[in-house]
């Protein structure tokens, strides 16, 4: 794991149409180390994940957003990821007529190539389609899919499964440093959470950190998390190993909730 964090979120702050969501959330995130985001419905969870990536309805109010040292919060949402951020989204968009390996070369080289001053476009400034072609092909054959999904149309027709099987081969390809996984365990039955844990597990190393944001446990029996913290209200009001996802899954959320109210009363 590094020793300096190359996400360090400080005390934020985040409202949408004038409404306060985040109130005071801080967090940090190593590249080696996997963080599981936990909470009830409403706590702030895909706020936060979006505001991370960018996206313009989040409206910052304060606070801060490092990445690699360098703040992000001027940054688009297309810089972001070029600089190493990623996130899996809960709920894929389908586009129909764009095959899976030209959104994914595509992508990629948009990673790889950012843009310049001048006329080239990133498909001919970035990875040679043989290269790429044999590139996808490990990737795929890492992550256990068929060859064939690549001819596919982009989440046009896809299963829950395979939508979040996609998001995790995007990430295998694009390679970034910090990954947000934005509660991908949604909708997935037991086998599909398995396959895609598997995914996650077999990216996942020294060169990457990543956030699981998650209701529940269950993902957290498949991807083991270093750390745990528990959002309620806009904040993460507590944080611990491992475990403290099983005692969540046992006591649920009420005894966070009780303990935030004692500790402002």
């Amino acid at each position: 794991m590094s020793t300096t964090p190359e996400l360090i979120v400080k005390d934020l702050h985040v409202a949408v149409e004038g409404k306060e969501i985040l109130k005071g959330l801080s967090l940090e995130v190593r590249k080696g180390e996997i963080h599981a985001l936990m909470g009830p419905n409403g706590s702030g969870k895909s706020t936060f994940a979006n505001t991370l990536m960018g996206h313009p309805r989040y409206e910052v109010t304060s606070g801060e957003i490092l990445f690699k040292g360098e703040s992000v919060l001027e940054m688009e949402a297309d810089e972001r990821s070029r600089a190493g951020l990623f996130m899996a989204f809960q709920y894929p968009v389908a586009i129909p007529g764009v095959s899976m390996a030209n959104f994914l070369r595509t992508a990629l080289n948009a990673r790889l190539a950012p843009p310049t001053n001048g006329d080239m476009p990133a498909a001919k400034r970035g990875i040679a389609p043989k290269e790429f072609r044999a590139l996808l092909k490990d990737k795929m054959a890492l992550l256990k899919m068929d060859e064939s999904f690549a001819t596919r149309y982009l989440n046009d027709g896809f299963s829950g499964g395979e939508k979040k099987r996609a998001e995790i081969l995007q990430m295998a390809l694009l390679k970034p440093e910090i990954a947000i996984m934005d509660e991908t365990d949604s909708g997935l039955d037991i086998d599909a959470l398995r396959i895609v844990s598997e995914g996650v597990n077999a990216i996942a190393g020294p060169e990457i950190g990543v956030l699981v944001i998650t209701h529940y446990q269950r993902i957290l029996n498949y991807i083991k998390p270093h750390f745990v913290h528990v959002m309620v209200d806009g904040r993460i009001q507590v944080s611990g190993g491992a475990e403290l996802a099983l005692q969540l899954e046992q006591r649920g959320y009420d005894w966070v909730r009780e303990g935030r109210e004692v500790s402002a009363s």
